[in-house]
C-alpha cells in the first residue's frame, strides 16, 4: 500500500470536546477498570500510581483521559477505511462549561467550504 510506494500522507486532527461530568464516581470507576485491566502495559507500582492520579482528580480529566482511545476519535469519520491512527496526544482539562460562542461555531462550521 502507500507504505511500499513512498507516498504516506498524515493528517492531524484536532477535536475540542466539552463534555458534562454526570456521574464521577462511575468515571472514575471506569477508568481504574481500565488500569488494572490485565491487557494494560503497567506494572504494580504504575497501576498504583495511576489509580491513585484518577482517585485524587475531583475533575474526572485524568479518569476520562483512561477511557479515549484513538480508534474512538476515527469512529467519528464515517463510511472511511483507508486511515490507520498512528499517534495520538490526548489532553483532557476542566473548563467552565460550554460557551455560547462554542455554540455558533459549532452550527456554522459543519458545512464543506473548498
Amino acid at each position: 500500500m502507500s507504505d511500499e510506494s513512498g507516498t504516506e500522507r498524515y493528517l492531524r486532527l484536532t477535536v475540542e470536546l466539552t463534555v458534562e461530568v454526570q456521574d464521577l464516581g462511575g468515571l472514575q470507576a471506569a477508568a481504574l477498570k481500565e488500569i488494572n485491566h490485565p491487557d494494560a502495559d503497567l506494572d504494580d507500582d504504575e497501576r498504583r500510581e495511576q489509580a491513585e492520579m484518577v482517585s485524587a482528580d475531583d475533575t474526572g480529566a485524568t479518569a476520562l483521559q483512561w477511557l479515549i482511545e484513538p480508534d474512538h476519535v476515527l469512529g467519528l469519520i464515517e463510511h472511511v477505511e483507508q486511515i490507520e491512527p498512528r499517534e495520538a496526544v490526548l489532553g483532557v482539562e476542566p473548563s467552565d462549561g460550554p460557551s455560547d460562542e462554542d455554540d455558533d461555531h459549532d452550527h456554522e462550521g459543519h458545512g464543506h467550504e473548498h
